[in-house]
């Protein structure tokens, strides 16, 4: 049983929580810190979470073997570096950070501490994604040749001026990435590899203040593979995702991304190409991915067997964000450091 603390116990902390909490025989939560205690204080009561004073005395508790992050985007890297020199395991929320050199730092801290780092991108466990994968790597959709995508919602109406997740520079810039589009670019590389190049714009429409709100972006994968993302924060909720093979599609999205996903999937006739095939829809069973997580970096912090590595898909994905930026204030194409 791994002993955890969540640090930052707001809407999403409280989530991460309540996934494993008193349902996980791999982990359990039994401390944490939070900038607003008065507001966690019944939460943490009724689930057995002892409140410190700081960070920093959750770090220094023989009795906590990892820490959740489910912190500000700008806070993470300092933090897990600060975890790593204390011996603690590390789950941060996405994004690991907002800046591919602070972010490969934070990698090489746990590496050369030995312990595990993993980061929040529970997409990877839903079982319509991990099905996508094998019926790319087994033939089933042939070879990849396009993706293409969006996660989309009212976030820019959530929040009032001068809340944290408006600061477009140093938290929320490119409006959605950090906290919608990012999942997306995710599944991307876990479909399709890495990415090289990016062409970005970015732009505030719907408010006089905060973060942009209309994002989008066209990638080229090194594969040769090309996708385009979009992220609208001031919309209805919706999201979704499609994969072009040489011989079929497959499509997930729906409005709640939280649930066990359905995926469509339409093929080619190899008899009759000219035939109009009528797409299929595949069930899955019911997981709870923030559990799924969860779980699997407790497993791996008791094998002491790494998640995030130097030059993995974590360190890539706040590369490619630092090109969706960059191009998008240049109004140019970037090269994925």
């Amino acid at each position: 049983m791994l002993r955890a603390a969540i640090v930052g116990i707001g809407t999403w902390g409280q989530n991460l929580v309540a996934s494993v909490q008193g349902k996980s025989e791999r982990i359990r939560f039994v401390a944490g810190a939070t900038g607003t205690p008065a507001r966690a204080a019944e939460f943490c009561d009724r689930h057995g979470i002892r409140l410190a004073d700081s960070y920093e005395n959750l770090l220094s508790d023989p009795g906590i073997d990892a820490v959740v992050l489910a912190t500000p985007h700008s806070m993470h890297c300092e933090q897990i570096v600060a975890a790593a020199k204390g011996g603690k395991h590390v789950f941060v929320e996405k994004p690991l950070g907002i800046d591919r050199k602070e972010a490969e730092r934070a990698v090489d801290a746990c590496a050369r501490a030995k312990v595990v780092l993993a980061v929040g991108y529970n997409w990877r466990f839903q079982p319509a994604l991990r099905e996508a994968k094998r019926m790319l790597e087994d033939g089933r959709l042939g070879k990849l040749l396009h993706m293409e995508g969006n996660f989309c919602g009212p976030s820019a109406y959530r929040f009032p001026r001068g809340h944290w997740r408006h600061d477009r520079d140093a938290e929320a810039p490119a409006g959605g990435m950090t906290g919608r589009g990012v999942h997306v670019v995710d599944a991307m590389l876990y479909l399709a590899g890495h990415i090289d190049t990016v062409q970005a714009q970015s732009y505030r429409l719907a408010q006089d203040f905060g973060m942009d709100d209309t994002t989008s972006m066209l990638f080229r994968f090194r594969s040769g593979a090309t996708g385009y993302l979009g992220t609208v924060i001031a919309t209805a909720e919706t999201w979704r995702m499609q994969v072009f093979g040489s011989k079929g599609w497959i499509e997930v999205g729906d409005v709640e991304h939280l649930t066990t996903w359905q995926m469509r999937t339409c093929f080619i006739d190899p008899d009759d190409v000219k035939k109009k095939q009528k797409p299929q829809v595949l069930a899955f069973a019911p997981v709870s991915t923030e559990r799924a997580e969860l779980e699997r970096f407790a497993e791996a912090a008791a094998a002491r067997q790494p998640i995030a590595v130097p030059g993995g898909d974590e360190v890539h994905n706040v590369a490619v964000f630092e090109a969706i930026v960059g191009s998008a204030a240049e109004r140019s194409l970037w090269r994925v450091a």
